[in-house]
């Protein structure tokens, strides 16, 4: 694969792939980039999110491992891109988000990162329904 001007480098690790598609989402709003994604909201991309987790669901059905891998990489950028989408408005930055969803899933696992004990997996789902409704 050839460098992209928002790559630099082409990427070699999962790490350098999530940083390219950063890149790729904040270079496909700019001035540059793409009109059409310029001109979306965090509204508008709600559908798009739901058209490809609909698509991942289907893949994951067939258990076909390339279109899985396809189709989970498609409902990844469309998130990802609402979250571009929505620094762009001011409404958060992709950081915030990010630094939310690791301190929730840290407090969700108290058994693995707390002092609650979750033996089984049904414990772990008792455990994170709690977690969760004490949270509000």
């Amino acid at each position: 694969m050839k460098s992209l001007p928002h790559m630099g480098k082409v990427p070699e690790t999962s790490e350098d792939w999530l940083v390219a598609l950063v890149n790729l989402a904040r270079y496909l709003r700019g001035p540059q980039g793409c009109p059409w994604d310029r001109e979306q909201t965090v509204k508008s991309f709600a559908r798009y999110l739901r058209q490809e987790a609909e698509e991942l669901n289907k893949a994951l059905e067939e258990d076909d491992s390339g279109h899985i891998a396809e189709e989970l990489g498609d409902t990844f950028f469309c998130a990802l891109m609402t979250a571009v989408v929505a620094e762009d408005e001011g409404r958060f930055t992709l950081k915030e988000a990010l630094e939310r969803v690791h301190e929730k899933m840290v407090r969700r696992h108290a058994h693995i990162f707390g002092d609650r004990v979750a033996k089984t997996p049904g414990d772990v789902v008792k455990l994170w329904r709690h977690i969760k409704k004490d949270e509000g």
